[in-house]
């Protein structure tokens, strides 16, 4: 058996590295034993020629195979063939493909005529779809080798939070999954010099690749001597998974924030010089500074009580939360779509986009939110837990919890006794 396989190899690499005028990869036979054993995408690949391109834009898959070499006759058959694996319509531009040709096809026009063999599409970063493009057409889904790898983070923040992730190999998708699981305990505006992430999490790998964080296990915030755990734990319910070291959620009633990435431009407060008017007036809400159509979210369930124009304000939509809690967005650029009064909304809903309208010198979101009708300030207001754990499984959380703090522990101090092992 072992001398068969060899026999195979030798006769692939043979095949790749004939000159054009050699026919032996069109051989029915040798194409059966390169797809048995050689590549994954049912032909040898090395042994063609290829043109390798991306979708333009205003281009049909019909345009496609017909710059590529196909008759009008033979790009229709062979879209009649893949009807059940790929819909034409969902080509995409800007999406990469690669075509394989027999010896006949010339580099030199770039055309793509000659003997079009094969077509590789790829419809997103781990799949492709394989088109055989000679009789007996057909399309086949290639999946490729996706893994999920654990991971140990630990970013003190110097600069920024992405930065300094970056600086340390960490995948920006990680502050995004963190961005969410914090999102109502931490102000990611507000992160401060010094302020310290260590996070266990797993990420899911293709083609050496961060495709997207599988599950953030644990993760412990620090900063100004407070530190705040996260625990992932299951309940099996279908509810929340994230908790705090005593088994509260880590989701409260409010977000912290009504959108993602930006700076405060303005804070609250009473005696604030506006900037258009000039004038000392007081300012009771945060203004975030941010592109014009960035999403703005609403902080928390409720019913929105006005969807308008408010002169200064510009777009204004207002939301009651509860009998207590009330928010208001302004200056936005436009609404959700079909968004108006007495409509019920769900917390992170998106409700319109960072604008300028109204009396305003950029584009910013000016966010205020009343309790029992008196503004307070956003970034002072205190949430309380909401899903509390179950008791039956307070003391599977609380092993789950000792076993990650315990591989933290385990990793820093690895990492310490490293350290000093550089210095001597």
């Amino acid at each position: 058996m072992k001398k068969l396989y060899i026999l195979i190899a030798v006769f692939c690499a043979a095949a790749a590295c004939a000159g054009p005028q050699q026919e032996a990869v069109l051989d029915p036979e040798s194409e059966a034993v390169c797809e048995e054993v050689s590549d994954p995408l049912g032909f040898c690949p090395d042994s063609l020629e290829s043109v390798s391109g991306k979708v333009k834009k205003g281009q049909f898959f019909a345009n496609l195979l017909s710059d590529l070499g196909m008759s009008a006759k033979e790009a229709y058959d062979l879209t009649q063939a893949c009807t059940e694996v790929f819909d034409v319509k969902s080509l995409r531009v800007g999406n990469a493909y690669t075509a394989y040709y027999g010896a006949s096809h010339s580099e030199e026009d770039g055309s793509g005529s000659g003997n079009l063999l094969y077509l590789v599409y790829e419809r997103d970063r781990s799949s492709s779809i394989v088109f055989d493009c000679i009789p007996p057409y057909g399309a086949r889904i290639y999946e490729k080798p996706v893994t999920v790898e654990s991971r140990y983070a630990d970013v003190t923040i110097n600069t920024s939070l992405w930065n300094d992730m970056l600086s340390q190999g960490v995948s920006p998708l990680l502050i995004l999954s963190l961005s969410d699981i914090y999102a109502w305990t931490i102000d990611f505006f507000g992160l401060q010099k010094g302020d310290r992430f260590q996070v266990l999490y797993d990420e899911k790998i293709c083609d050496g690749e961060v495709m997207a964080i599988e599950n953030v296990r644990y993760a412990v915030f620090s900063h100004a001597g407070q530190t705040l755990p996260m625990v992932m734990f299951d309940q099996g319910d279908g509810g929340n998974v994230w908790w705090n070291e005593k088994g509260e959620s880590m989701r409260k009633a409010f977000l912290k924030a009504p959108l993602k990435y930006s700076r405060i431009s303005s804070g609250f407060s009473y005696s604030r010089r506006h900037p258009v008017t000039r004038r000392v007036q007081p300012h009771t809400g945060v203004d975030y500074a941010a592109p014009t159509g960035t999403p703005v979210m609403t902080i928390g369930d409720g019913t929105v009580t006005s969807v308008k124009h408010e002169g200064a304000g510009g777009k204004t939509v207002r939301i009651k939360h509860n009998s207590v809690y009330s928010t208001a967005y302004l200056h936005l650029s436009k609404y959700a779509k079909g968004l108006k009064a007495g409509q019920r909304v769900r917390q992170g809903e998106v409700i319109g986009c960072v604008g300028s309208t109204g009396r305003s010198t950029g584009p910013h979101l000016d966010f205020r939110v009343w309790k029992n009708g008196s503004p307070i300030n956003p970034l002072k207001m205190d949430s309380p837990p909401a899903e509390p754990l179950k008791e039956e499984n307070r003391e599977a959380f609380a092993a789950a919890h000792m076993s990650y703090r315990a591989q933290i522990d385990t990793i820093a101090a690895g990492s310490v006794v490293e350290s000093i092992l550089k210095v001597l």
